[in-house]
């Protein structure tokens, strides 16, 4: 039975995560544009990705006005992208976006509630080391794309280094010391957040337990540095999330993304 007392936390911890995720935005992002309910995150030397050009739903906007809003403040770029932490403000936005032409897709929210692992393994890299097992993985999961916009997925974790004081890039590498699994790890110390983010395995390493080593990694560097709130994000309908699962993360809300092309 849930009791109010836990409900409370979970609606701290909620707090807390989202109030990451929009300091994260707003730091990573070259310019931002606000508005009333949320802002734009912008950077025109990634412009052909949605993850560093969006807005980020993080207050209450007017929803039937919103469609117009993202217009303006992405209208120089090809895409829309809008992404709304909030469920009851997702609902309330999702008709108009709709009508609007974006299709929605789903994320889960995952805290980590189990214990700590003992051991780690992976090492914290640079990105040179991580370009060619990117293009691989991009490409794998992206047949279809220009070169261009592959490229641009690869180059765009550099800017990832801004929306964090502490950013590591952490991999697994086999016994001839290629990169088999790889994620990314954020740290906040001053609110003891921390996401763990772009968790994968190269094609050629899956089911050797790589992607278990970088994952117990970043959980230990988390806790190391004090935070107590660790979380990543999985697509709901995707099989990851059942695997992060089995690993102590549980599901405490849902982050809905709005996209049209």
């Amino acid at each position: 039975m849930t009791t109010s007392s836990d409900a409370s936390a979970t609606d701290r911890e909620l707090r807390r995560i989202r109030g990451f995720l929009s300091t994260f935005a707003r730091r990573q992002a070259e310019r931002t544009i606000d508005f009333p309910g949320g802002f734009a995150a912008l950077d025109d030397t990634f412009a052909l990705s949605y993850a560093n050009n969006h807005v980020l739903v993080d207050g209450t906007p007017d929803p039937e006005t919103l469609p117009a809003v993202v217009d303006e403040v992405m209208s120089h770029l090809t895409h829309r992208s809008v992404y709304i932490p909030d469920p009851a403000v997702a609902e309330a936005c999702s008709g108009p976006l709709t009508r609007a032409g974006y299709t929605r897709t789903t994320a889960v929210v995952m805290r980590h509630t189990g214990p700590v692992p003992e051991l780690g393994g992976a090492r914290e890299v640079d990105l040179p080391a991580l370009r060619g097992p990117l293009l691989e993985s991009q490409r794998r999961f992206l047949p279809d794309a220009a070169d261009e916009v592959i490229e641009t997925l690869v180059e765009r974790r550099a800017a990832r280094r801004r929306g964090a004081d502490d950013v590591r890039f952490l991999a697994s590498h086999d016994e001839w010391g290629e990169v088999a699994s790889w994620a990314d790890l954020y740290v906040d110390r001053a609110t003891g957040v921390a996401q763990i983010e772009d968790l994968v395995t190269a094609g050629s390493h899956r089911g050797q337990g790589h992607a278990g080593v970088v994952l117990d990694t970043a959980l230990r560097l988390a806790d190391a540095a004090g935070c107590t709130t660790v979380f990543l994000i999985a697509l709901a309908d995707d099989w990851p999330r059942h695997w992060y699962a089995r690993r102590g993360f549980a599901p405490v809300s849902e982050l809905y993304c709005f996209d049209r092309a």
